[in-house]
């Protein structure tokens, strides 16, 4: 019932903020978890907009049909419903492809989500790496099988606003598994694709000349603070450019991930800036006391 496929054509976390969903419900669940009474970074996501093509009307006026002959009606018709067919055809297989999008790459292709890679499900399967996150995520088993696409048969009696609970806890579990994920080799290579890529964005220095960067956490521990991206140019951190990826929680790539990454890449590493800006005053360089 918690499906994300389910609720494809039903309301979205951000209609439900403010509205019957009390999302201060779920931060008092998640504290008592995790001991802290920081401002919730979960975000409502609008869940994926399924359209169907529409088939072409073809029908004319009636001044029109006067004038065609007995022949030229039937073979309109015809002609009409082969374009019919044709379009329920690609209608249905463009909602069949979507079904079979798992809960990993649909979550990680939403918007503002750029910075998370896909977690490989044998990883996620594996218990040793899931070690300590039962007592930090709600709904733990019932999160962990939306992840997995696993069918639940307890999510039929979940109400409305339980089922909104185990979305949001997926959402943290998800992200306190890719904190480790992104530190293995396979998850280090997934991250320096996007990494060549710019999906991480560059670094807003002008002296850095567009360096790439890198999302880091300021702290290890959930919902401390938000992502920031960090040049390894400048060695200084930055707000995301986008305010979409600035809601995300800091402890989903922590604090050791950008500087593993620049040691297993060495050849990565950018050499120091050259030049630092000098204020000027009509051309004078400001004294500092």
């Amino acid at each position: 019932m918690y499906s994300h496929r389910d609720r494809g054509g039903g309301s979205s976390k951000s209609e439900l903020v403010g509205g019957p969903f009390d999302r201060k419900r779920l931060n008092d669940v998640l504290d008592k978890h995790l001991e802290k009474s920081s401002p919730s970074t979960s975000r409502g996501f609008n869940r994926k907009d399924k359209e169907r093509s529409s088939v072409p009307s073809t029908s004319t006026g009636k001044s029109q049909l006067d004038h065609r002959d007995s022949r030229s009606a039937p073979l309109s018709k015809a002609k009409c419903d082969e374009e019919s067919e044709t379009d329920s055809e690609e209608s249905d297989v463009s909602g069949s492809d979507g079904d079979d999008t798992s809960w990993i790459s649909w979550f990680c292709n939403l918007r503002g989500n750029e910075f998370f890679c896909e977690v490989d499900d044998d990883y996620i399967q594996d218990d040793f790496n899931l070690c300590g996150l039962s007592s930090q995520v709600p709904y733990y088993g019932y999160a962990l099988d939306l992840i997995l696409d696993v069918e639940s048969s307890h999510g039929d009696m979940f109400t409305e606003d339980q089922n909104e609970l185990v979305e949001s806890a997926a959402e943290m579990l998800y992200g306190l598994i890719h904190v480790r994920y992104i530190l293995t080799s396979k998850g280090m290579s997934a991250m320096l694709e996007k990494y060549k890529n710019y999906d991480f964005g560059r670094c807003p220095r002008a002296f850095c000349c567009g360096q790439h960067c890198l999302p880091v956490g300021q702290s290890d521990i959930p919902r401390s603070s938000t992502v920031k991206v960090y040049c390894p140019k400048c060695e200084d951190i930055y707000y995301p450019r986008s305010k979409y990826q600035g809601n995300i929680d800091g402890a989903y790539f922590g604090t050791t991930f950008p500087h593993l990454f620049l040691m297993t890449y060495g050849h990565l590493m950018p050499q120091k800036p050259a030049q630092n800006y000098i204020p000027r005053v009509f051309g004078f360089k400001i004294h500092k006391p």
